[in-house]
């Protein structure tokens, strides 16, 4: 157990990846398709829109807040994206609509970051509330009808690989290119994280918000910083998504909050701020993504799923306290 428990806590991308290993492990014998490259090329497809927002959260966690209404400014930033380019036809590249996607999402990240920030509001009731804000802002003015024709280059990007393989059924099997925008992303993260001055006062917020303040590191516009991001990162998942099942569906990433916060948790985030990275946020992607694809192979109910992604936010916060607990009543530790 102490031997689980330091993984958990030292190195969590380990314990994530044990634990990756040990689903394959179930899933194969549950049923051999699993393995196959169509099943595998699926499970990296279904990770992208999670990936991206999970990324955005990391960032949120890491400064030692929460943040439950980038669903929201996913599908307002996507929805109005398709929106704006339908209306004046737009036939340009896709990289317009990213841009144009997390510029709104930027700035309703802000929004968050100016209330929570500026007004020392609670990071949870904020989001709570602007999650229903941006719902019904969408509801009431723009619209929730699923749009099917998207702007031209959408479904170029929905049709676009890697790489294919034949299958030996005669299929054929693709990993598909937005697995490359979320690796991108994954790598601006680590960097921003690991190597700026901006990344350095993520964690010294999150980690003790009194000596930041005494250090004289400018929080506010830490914090402002962090929720932009967040609310960029979400509004270019909405984008993606929308390509991924060709057409603008307000209620398709509704729902996937719990998703995206097991995966940022199982990966070593702290809920209390201060530690996270962004190896460990993309192996919880995977084993989301992995539970969330490979139950009806294995022959369990879909129903399962998020009882799964509770025991995985469960394990995420309670390893590391058990740890920490094991080492104040360690014997060996007291002097």
């Amino acid at each position: 157990m102490k031997r689980i428990l330091g993984i958990a806590q030292d190195a969590p991308s380990s314990f994530v990846l044990v634990s990756i290993g040990a689903l394959y492990v179930a899933f194969i014998a549950r049923n051999s398709a699993f393995i196959e490259l169509p099943h595998q090329f699926a499970i990296l497809r279904s990770s992208i829109v999670i990936g991206i927002m999970a990324l955005g959260l990391l960032l949120v966690l890491i400064s030692g807040g929460i943040d439950v209404s980038f669903t929201a400014v996913a599908v307002l930033s996507m929805y109005s994206t398709v929106q704006i380019l339908n209306g004046v036809d737009y036939g340009g590249p896709i990289v317009v609509a990213f841009l144009i996607a997390a510029a709104i999402g930027g700035l309703l990240g802000l929004l968050n970051g100016a209330l929570i920030s500026l007004l020392r509001l609670p990071t949870l009731i904020v989001t709570l509330a602007t999650l229903t804000l941006f719902r019904g802002f969408m509801l009431f003015f723009i619209g929730t009808d699923r749009i099917r024709e998207l702007p031209a280059q959408m479904k170029p990007f929905a049709r676009s690989t890697i790489v294919s393989v034949a299958t030996p059924n005669g299929g054929k099997a693709s990993l598909h290119v937005g697995i490359l925008l979320l690796v991108g992303l994954a790598l601006a993260v680590a960097v921003l994280l690991r190597w700026t001055p901006f990344g350095r006062a993520i964690y010294a917020i999150g980690g003790n918000r009194q000596a930041a303040e005494r250090a004289g590191l400018p929080i506010r516009r830490v914090e402002l910083g962090v929720y932009g991001l967040a609310g960029s990162m979400a509004g270019i998942a909405g984008v993606v998504d929308a390509a991924l099942i060709r057409a603008a569906d307000p209620f398709t990433i509704v729902g996937t909050e719990l998703d995206v916060l097991a995966a940022v948790v199982i990966g070593g985030a702290a809920i209390t701020g201060g530690r996270g990275g962004v190896l460990g946020t993309f192996l919880g992607v995977i084993l989301i993504a992995l539970v969330d694809s490979s139950l009806v192979l294995a022959g369990i109910p879909t129903e399962w799923q998020k009882l799964f992604v509770g025991l995985f936010i469960l394990a995420g916060v309670m390893l590391p306290a058990l740890r920490t607990w094991s080492t104040r009543t360690d014997p060996r530790t007291i002097e």
